[in-house]
């Protein structure tokens, strides 16, 4: 039950964290700091963070570590990492499979073998409070995660994407 409870521990923490971000958004022009990041490195540690969730999971992870660097801030880099990785491993069944990779030099994919997302709540997907179908059955979902992952990425000058087919997974 130790394991249990420290998950239980790290999404509280996550949900927290989420909220803060929620808050500090609202002035995040001020806050970032555009520089040079190693986006492997990471990934690779925001995958350390989220070792427990695999584990207990047993879930499947297909990482190649690699060097690719971006100018972007780091730290809401990370927490548009750890959100994203955080619904894969939420939506990904027991002994599923969760892939991270480099397409191209500029495109990382998450992509994960989950329940997948409705066609008519993809386009609603990054709308502020929308949980879709999984989100109501989740009873968990806040509907600000992915809001706020796409709010980050357009301030970073980055781009956000989705696509998704049910009982395959998402990316």
């Amino acid at each position: 039950h130790l394991n249990e409870m420290k998950l239980a521990l790290m999404r509280t923490e996550q949900y927290a964290q989420t909220a803060l971000k929620a808050i500090q958004i609202e002035n995040l022009k001020e806050d970032l700091i555009l520089e040079p990041c190693d986006l492997g490195e990471l990934c690779q540690e925001v995958i350390r963070k989220q070792a427990l969730p695999f584990i207990l999971k047993k879930l499947q992870l297909n990482f190649t570590p690699f060097h690719q660097p971006v100018i972007t801030d780091r730290k809401w880099l990370g927490f548009i990492l750890e959100q994203l990785l955080s619904n894969a491993l939420k939506y990904t069944p027991e002994g599923g499979k969760i892939s991270i990779f480099l397409e191209g030099e500029t495109n990382l994919v998450i992509a994960d073998t989950g329940i997948g997302i409705a066609p008519e709540d993809l386009p609603r997907v990054f709308e502020k409070g929308f949980t879709g179908n999984n989100g109501r059955m989740d009873k968990k979902a806040t509907g600000i995660g992915l809001y706020l992952c796409r709010r980050v990425t357009n301030l970073l000058g980055h781009t956000i994407s989705i696509a998704s087919e049910p009982g395959v997974g998402t990316q």
